[in-house]
């Protein structure tokens, strides 16, 4: 406790004494992310094959890729974040102009995640030095191998007077919260999220939450088997290729109409073979489960026995190495826990409707989602999802780009 105090004491001093306003300042720390980066990637690929099991093009892809396109991203705007902003007065104070001033918050508190443990770290850091702000970046104690790496690298290439580290579980996240922060960025679930807020609340802290929800694929009758193979390809893509379904804006069921379901799931089956091949156990290019209370979770939610009847494929897991096999489900009960629940694992179910418009009705049966993949060529029904739906947001033909 009272080497924390001690950290945020050097922190809050170090923000205090304007150090971190200066462009030139933050352009160091953003030219030292992408140097670490470019350092470490061999490092960054095996902690990540170690804590989750992902191929190196994986991490590629939804790590080290995001974080050096958002630091470039940042170091060719960041002078133009920095400067004012001319602002309209009323012609009664005329002859005065008016000046928005962009300013730091102040030292920032960033809860990294254990799915994309380097990324969702990393990024929200970006974003806090580009507005000139000294940061505590608190990653995820179930990704160990990255928390280390990032805490043991970091002071390496870093301004350790304004960015930190701190290690720890649920009792150390929970001293955090105790202490005034000026922001507080947090990625994880809605239950850890409540209790963030609860904290941030008592001193007014302004929070950002990036939580997770269900997100539906809409598959309609498209014009041709060639789009059909194409839309089936991203699903298989946008359900198992990002952590293995581990991720907030993943995939999370497909709704269907019921004349296309047994066409669906042979082209479901063929692209699981063609990407993870005849058995995914020996793939080296499909993540595993992230620890031993993930995987019961999910085993729980695939052993509800009205629900295992509903398994068309799929189904094997192995507790030992934490795996699960790409499994998909047709028409479990809706008021089953995989319906009712984030699955955030490797589980599909398909759910039918006579008509693909019906989906819009379904979809604003259920809480809001993240996310609404809608695959179709009909821009009648685009314009139907766009106005009768809300989610945080809506991506025609394709998955996860957003």
């Amino acid at each position: 406790m009272e080497k924390l105090e001690n950290s945020l004491g050097e922190l809050r001093q170090c923000f205090r004494s304007g150090r971190t306003r200066s462009v030139a300042w933050r352009k160091n720390q953003l030219r030292a992310v992408l140097k670490l980066i470019h350092d470490k990637e061999d490092v960054i690929f095996e902690v990540l094959q170690q804590d989750l099991g992902k191929h190196p093009v994986e991490s590629y892809r939804d790590e080290i890729g995001v974080v050096k396109k958002s630091a470039n991203y940042a170091l060719s705007n960041i002078k133009k974040w920095m400067a004012p902003k001319k602002q309209h007065v009323p012609l009664l104070f005329f002859p005065s102009k008016g000046e928005v001033l962009p300013e730091p918050y102040g030292v920032v508190l960033i809860f990294g995640s254990w799915n994309f443990p380097i990324s969702v770290a990393l990024d929200p850091l970006i974003g806090a030095i580009s507005a000139g702000n000294a940061v505590v970046i608190k990653p995820s104690e179930q990704a160990p191998a990255c928390s280390s790496f990032l805490a043991n690298i970091l002071p390496l290439y870093l301004d350790d007077s304004a960015i930190k580290v701190i290690l720890g579980g649920a009792n150390e996240s929970e001293q955090l919260l105790q202490h005034k922060w000026d922001k507080i960025f947090f990625t994880g679930s809605p239950q850890v999220a409540s209790q963030v807020m609860t904290a941030a609340a008592k001193h007014l802290t302004p929070v950002t939450l990036e939580l997770g929800g269900k997100c539906p694929a809409i598959l309609d009758s498209l014009s041709s088997p060639s789009d059909m193979k194409v839309a089936v390809k991203r699903i298989v893509g946008g359900k198992w290729g990002a952590c293995n379904g581990q991720a907030c804006i993943g995939i999370d069921y497909v709704l269907v109409e019921d004349k296309f379901k047994s066409t669906l799931i042979e082209i479901l089956q063929k692209f699981i073979k063609k990407f993870y091949g005849e058995n995914p156990r020996n793939s080296g290019s499909i993540s595993r489960i992230i620890n031993k209370n993930h995987f019961e979770r999910l085993r729980n939610l695939l052993e509800d026995p009205v629900v295992a009847d509903s398994i068309v494929h799929g189904g094997s897991l192995d507790e030992e190495t934490l795996y699960i096999e790409p499994t998909i489900l047709l028409n479990p009960p809706l008021n089953a826990d995989i319906m009712n629940e984030e699955i955030f694992g490797p589980l599909l179910p398909i759910i039918t409707v006579d008509n693909i418009r019906e989906s819009v009705d379904f979809i604003n049966s259920r809480p809001k989602p993240l996310a609404i993949y809608a695959f179709t060529k009909d821009e009648t029904f685009k314009r139907q999802i766009l106005a009768e739906t809300s989610s945080g947001s809506v991506t025609f033909n394709d998955v996860l780009v957003q």
